[in-house]
């Protein structure tokens, strides 16, 4: 049998722990005890250990802060490009590509309920590697991870950069050098992901939502209401213009696998999930919250996508921010600020965690505030921040980041572990029956899928790379907005 350990603090936070034994981990039946009042004000958690009053609570998150981290992990960045994708591989192959890998991510992110409650010393996907893969496994998932997770933080620095490129812009130049923004931003998140749990995070992920759905809302409605795009309007000010709208295209195999890789992109905060459901304080009610949140991104991506491309035809812009004109542009952007920083806080403190964690694991500096606790939180939020940086830096257009990220990293982390840890809690069991072998074959293809998606994608997002005209320099000055005319 498993139990949480609960108490009411002074702050007035409660706190939790869970204790899982095989049998319990097997039939996933929890009861819940609340400890007695006058009891020990230490908290004994799988993960972050011994948390004593002077400490910080990490087991803090509710439902409502678990769907706004989850939700805000994923849209921000990825929902900018959904558009795009549309225009290169049509509308209705982009729907399907759309539903069918939200479904997938879906399926392998329920995974990690299982196997989170399985191994309830899990905290991220390379712990996770390390009970299905040994050393080689932890090291693999934990590289992979990583690199993830700095990638999504160096593509929300570069995106903030950006907004700050739109928003200061006018017709002949811009606010400030483009490395300057970056580097204003990366403080900025690292000012916030610096925060020690995601539960003093989640009012951030919500104050994120509001942000970005009021952008591309905004976004929407303006291209709905002008007469025609920005970019289609400097080509024909007056009479008809080609919108050029394709229900089914035939792309070239780079272009499609960049599309397949920015869909990817776009649900790739499942590797999030681990740190997420760690930090709840009912891990029971991760698959709910989970499947609720992915089936609302798949409605905003897939209207967002079908009604800016429906309008701006062949002239959306990528990031979609741009599509509706400066004015428009400006404002979008404007609106689109919090969410992007809080994309960076998110991104930025999760893989921070992972290091601080494995650090001080098996210490009791991990859940205490004493000394070696926030030089070691405070190096990691450093160190983590100023790569992220670099990488901004070093590949300053955002289109280009994101397929790139999508493709090399996205699979390994988003799609290919899940696959073995099922094999691990459920073949190895002896399972027989059609719907163990289904499962099975299901999980193989999945697996062999993400092979190809790792392949065949990066390999589409490099001649994407090369053969793009607007790329810029790195630490250059150059706007990446596309605002300024001359």
């Amino acid at each position: 049998m498993s139990h949480f350990d609960s108490e009411k603090q002074p702050d007035g936070e409660k706190r939790q722990s869970i204790t899982v034994d095989a049998q319990a981990g097997k039939d996933n039946n929890y009861a819940v005890e609340i400890a007695p009042a006058g009891q020990s004000q230490h908290v004994q958690d799988a993960v972050f250990g011994d948390m004593g009053e002077d400490g910080p609570n990490y087991r803090a998150v509710g439902p409502l802060g678990a769907f706004a981290l989850m939700t805000k992990a994923n849209i921000g960045l990825g929902v900018l490009s959904i558009p795009f994708v549309f225009m290169e591989v049509g509308m209705v192959p982009g729907v399907i590509l759309l539903l069918v890998i939200n479904l997938i991510i879906m399926y392998c992110a329920c995974i990690i309920g299982d196997f989170k409650m399985n191994h309830p010393e899990v905290y991220a996907i390379a712990d996770a590697g390390y009970v299905v893969g040994g050393r080689f496994g932890r090291e693999y998932f934990g590289t992979a991870f990583v690199l993830f997770m700095i990638f999504v933080s160096a593509s929300g620095i570069l995106a903030i950069a950006t907004a700050l490129n739109a928003v200061s812009s006018t017709a002949t130049h811009h606010g400030a050098c483009t490395a300057i923004f970056i580097a204003v931003a990366a403080v900025c998140g690292f000012l916030l992901a610096q925060i020690r749990t995601l539960g003093k995070i989640s009012w951030i992920g919500w104050i994120g939502l509001v942000s970005i759905m009021a952008a591309i809302l905004t976004l929407t409605i303006a291209v709905g209401v002008q007469e025609r795009p920005y970019l289609a309007a400097k080509e024909y000010p007056t009479g008809p213009w080609p919108k050029n709208l394709k229900i089914t295209n035939n792309p070239p195999f780079s272009n499609a696998m960049s599309a397949i890789n920015s869909i990817i992109f776009a649900f790739a905060a499942t590797p999030t999930y681990f740190g997420i459901i760690s930090e709840m304080r009912d891990p029971r009610t991760f698959k709910k919250t989970m499947c609720l949140s992915m089936g609302i991104l798949y409605c905003v991506y897939a209207v967002i996508g079908i009604v800016v491309y429906y309008y701006c035809g062949q002239y959306v812009a990528n990031p979609a921010l741009g599509s509706a004109g400066p004015t428009m542009k400006k404002v979008a952007y404007g609106l689109a600020i919090p969410a992007l920083l809080a994309t960076v806080c998110i991104y930025l403190h999760l893989a921070s965690k992972y290091f601080f964690v494995r650090i001080l694991s098996g210490t009791p500096h991990l859940g205490a505030s004493t000394r070696i606790h926030y030089i070691t939180w405070y190096s990691c939020v450093i160190i983590s921040t100023l790569v992220a940086y670099i990488i901004g830096s070093a590949i300053p257009i955002f289109g280009n980041l994101i397929s790139l990220i999508g493709a090399l990293i996205g699979p390994s982390v988003c799609i290919a572990p899940y696959c073995w840890m099922w094999y691990h809690d459920k073949w190895k069991l002896n399972l027989t029956g059609r719907r163990s072998t289904f499962q099975l074959a299901l999980n193989g293809f999945l697996f062999v899928l993400a092979i190809f998606f790792t392949v065949a994608g990066t390999y589409g997002a490099i001649v994407v790379i090369i053969n793009d005209p607007t790329r810029s320099t790195p630490w250059g000055c150059a706007d990446n907005s596309n605002t300024v005319e001359v």
